[in-house]
């Protein structure tokens, strides 16, 4: 279920990926996303420690959908998109811990 709130994004539930067209941003650190819980396929990895140099030349219009492990740096990472100016922000409920526990297809290269 989406749940909005007032910081500029909206949190998605993992069985909600897929229903719209979004850019799949993976903030954790290299190792975590070829590690045991593996990425979302097509997900690009973009650690939080380099995401607003990196984010200086997206496109503001595009949706992102922002993922870690549990979802705490997704959100640190979709507040501050948000202040950036870009538009259209989710935040993967649970991060790759919820999206593995419900069976989500996965890659770990």
């Amino acid at each position: 279920m989406t749940t909005s709130n007032n910081r500029g994004y909206v949190d998605l539930d993992p069985t909600e990926i897929g229903r719209e067209k979004l850019r799949i941003i993976d903030v954790r650190e290299p190792s975590e996303f070829t590690g045991e819980f593996g990425h979302i396929p097509g997900a690009e990895l973009v650690p939080l420690g380099t995401l607003p140099e990196a984010a200086k030349a997206w496109d503001r219009n595009v949706g992102l959908l922002l993922v870690c492990r549990t979802g705490g740096r997704s959100s640190r990472a979709a507040d501050a998109l948000a202040k950036l100016g870009f538009a259209e922000l989710k935040n993967l409920r649970g991060g790759m811990t919820a999206y593995n526990a419900a069976g989500l297809p996965t890659e770990k290269r």
